[in-house]
């Protein structure tokens, strides 16, 4: 059993906030989409160059064990928003995202294709394609995110990108706290407006793609762009333009503290590139991955014209920012593998919820190469709230720690323990034991991530001791934290882990 942290941590935690708290920076989080632990040069992989998103590692800090709460984006972001497990109020599957019938119809015959598959992904049943009218897949309006909790400091806020919070058509970012927002509500989007000329772009199609349809669909419903509550034309490379709109928000809020959250939807499929980034990548021949690491580096650049934007206002050293992947690399796309993790998107494997996460505050903390505890994504929320002196509200339970006493003390752990849940399955860590749990498949694993990072080694029979110990902690947490879902799961997929099925709830 892990012994809690100690009362004089607590006080050396609650001195170096204040500390550390002097002045009152400019916040930015940057989000991305399915961008896997192994996608960076900076997280081992030689076949991509990603000067700009490196930077911030080697001016800040990069967490080898950075944790997500949900291998699917849409409660994985609902966490990341407002600092608390999403399991506290109900929401753990995807949105129901809105299309149109057309569109309906292909995904009817895509999916039920999918029975005949093999490899990669199965899914055994489209719930979305039924009526959801009865649920509203939305972020409760009455959670505070991280954009509520810096209006009470006079922040000026902006949400730039992929929303993923809401999907009610008459729900918007600016009843969240946000006072500019470009976006598009959905899981995902194209990354060229369907009536632009593309030839300058190579497209790569993934018919293996439980995605495939509505990632090719034009824009409308929940892929449209929106600009605030109206619906806009981007005739650009959404990437781009996504950096573009951040760097205004900028530009226009420069002379106050403002928050940005810029979201982008890279590496998300359609796998679409500008054929000079397709041309950057030489080491790689089979097209998927190229075209892949193409939009990973176009990803590296846009995020490299905001710093440079920040750097050039005098802005850069006040400034706290956060880059984060919402979840694990998507195996299924055959585009990455989440090396050396096990599994990924859609799992609860170290592989679908341990991902690219960097820090850097060059005026809050000293930088450091890494940082090898583990940390989660509800640690953004409350490293904020005690950096900008907002007050964390009372009524409700936080999840997150404030991360800066824990960069300057390497003897103790943010966290003993970390939970997740989708439905059935479900994963809990304590120190370096963790637990994998999928009750469909009815399969219990036992890993010690210390030793066995790619959790090869199961140690449930060996070490039953521990196993319980586990059992119990995840079953109290569930009693304890947790309430029903607020809307069913939109399809039970079949996801290949090195040749074994697992059944995943999104």
């Amino acid at each position: 059993m892990i012994k809690p942290i100690s009362l004089f941590i607590l006080i050396f935690c609650s001195i170096a906030v204040s500390a550390q708290t002097r002045t009152t920076p400019n916040i930015i989080l940057i989000i991305t989409d399915d961008l896997g632990y192994n996608d960076l040069s900076s997280y081992g992989n030689e076949k991509v160059h990603t000067p700009h998103i490196d930077s911030l590692g080697v001016k800040g800090v990069r967490f080898t064990q950075g944790y997500v709460t949900s291998p699917i984006c849409a409660p994985s972001r609902m966490g990341i928003i407002t600092g608390r497990y999403q399991q506290r109020y109900g929401a753990e599957f995807m949105l129901y995202d809105k299309f149109d019938g057309s569109v309906k119809k292909k995904l009817k015959k895509h999916f039920f294709s999918f029975k005949k598959k093999t490899e990669g992904i199965k899914t055994l049943k489209p719930h979305f394609l039924l009526d959801r009218s009865a649920y509203a897949t939305d972020l409760p309006v009455n959670e505070i995110t991280i954009a509520n909790l810096l209006k009470q400091k006079r922040y000026a806020t902006g949400y730039v990108g992929k929303w993923n919070l809401s999907s009610s058509p008459d729900v918007y970012p600016d009843m969240y706290g946000f006072d500019y927002s470009y976006y598009f509500t959905g899981a995902l989007s194209r990354y060229v407006e369907d009536l632009v000329d593309t030839s300058g772009y190579v497209n790569m199609h993934l018919p293996w793609a439980f995605s495939e349809i509505p990632a090719w669909a034009p824009r409308n419903g929940s892929t449209a762009i929106k600009e605030g509550r109206a619906v806009v034309k981007d005739t650009g490379y959404l990437t781009f333009s996504l950096a573009e709109k951040g760097i205004e928000f900028i530009e226009r809020n420069k002379k106050e503290p403002f928050f940005l959250t810029l979201s982008f939807n890279a590496p998300h499929d359609p796998f679409q590139v500008p054929k000079k980034y397709y041309d950057r990548i030489q080491n790689e021949k089979d097209p998927v991955r190229r075209v892949y690491y193409g939009m990973i580096e176009a990803l590296d650049d846009a995020i490299g014209s905001v710093m440079k934007k920040l750097e050039q206002e005098g802005l850069l050293d006040n400034s706290l920012i956060f880059f984060i992947s919402d979840n694990g690399g998507a195996t299924y796309t055959r585009a990455t593998n989440n090396a050396p993790l096990l599994g990924g998107k859609a799992t609860h494997f170290d592989g679908g919820i341990s991902v690219p996460f960097f820090m850097q505050y060059p005026e809050g903390f000293q930088a450091r190469e890494k940082y090898d505890h583990p940390v989660s994504s509800l640690d953004i929320f409350s490293t904020i709230a005690a950096v900008s002196g907002a007050p964390l509200a009372t009524d409700r339970i936080y999840d997150g720690v404030n991360l800066l006493p824990y960069l300057a003390n390497d003897s103790v752990m943010p966290h003993q323990d970390l939970f997740w849940r989708n439905g059935y399955s479900k994963a809990f860590r304590r120190g370096d034991w963790k637990l994998y749990v999928n009750e469909k498949n009815k399969i219990t694993y036992l890993f010690n991530i210390a030793e066995d990072k790619e959790e090869k080694n199961d140690l449930s029979a060996s070490r039953p001791d521990i196993l319980k110990e586990l059992q119990d902690a995840l079953i109290n947490w569930e009693k304890k934290n947790t309430v029903p879902p607020l809307w069913p799961s939109a399809a039970d997929l079949l996801i290949d882990v090195n040749g074994k099925w697992y059944r995943f709830p999104s």
